[in-house]
């Protein structure tokens, strides 16, 4: 089994409102040459969880921090312009707590952190600021919104 360090949110970068699932994903992802989906869960706009990559399995979604982690993906993250949001449905928010329940029960010293909070603080200040981020990716605090699961 492998060290699970962190649980790792993502969104899609998909429009709101349109649905894709794990196989579309799956598809992309081969495209860009990896072996498969990247996440290890994907949940759809009404709250359904699909299974990506097995836990077992390494992942493909956070440069450099995939060996010990698991990448978990809501469906959106962009408004009607391409402009990052916060497009999770309450199926989904309801959805990703239960994962992250679960998540946590088996690997209890993993720390949830937004795909976001692994870019580098640029400016020293032991801040990662927005201005900072390397993704918007997701598009909502979940370090902070999950932080006492």
């Amino acid at each position: 089994m492998r060290t699970i360090k962190h649980i790792v949110l993502h969104c899609t970068a998909t429009v709101e409102g349109v649905n894709i699932n794990a196989k579309d994903i799956d598809a992309w992802h081969k495209k860009r040459g990896w072996k498969g989906i990247g996440y290890h869960y994907v949940i759809l706009l009404d709250g359904t969880i699909e299974v990506g990559r097995p836990e077992k399995e390494i992942g493909a979604h956070v440069k450099g921090h995939n060996k010990h982690s698991i990448g978990v993906a809501t469906v959106g993250g962009l408004d009607k312009n391409l402009a990052p949001k916060d497009t999770r449905t309450p199926a989904q928010k309801e959805a990703l707590v239960f994962l992250l329940k679960k998540l946590k029960a088996k690997y209890k010293k993993a720390e949830i952190l937004g795909h976001r909070d692994f870019s580098k603080d640029q400016n020293g200040n032991g801040i990662i600021e927005p201005f900072e981020f390397m993704k918007m990716c997701p598009c909502y605090n979940g370090k902070e919104e999950y932080k006492d699961l």
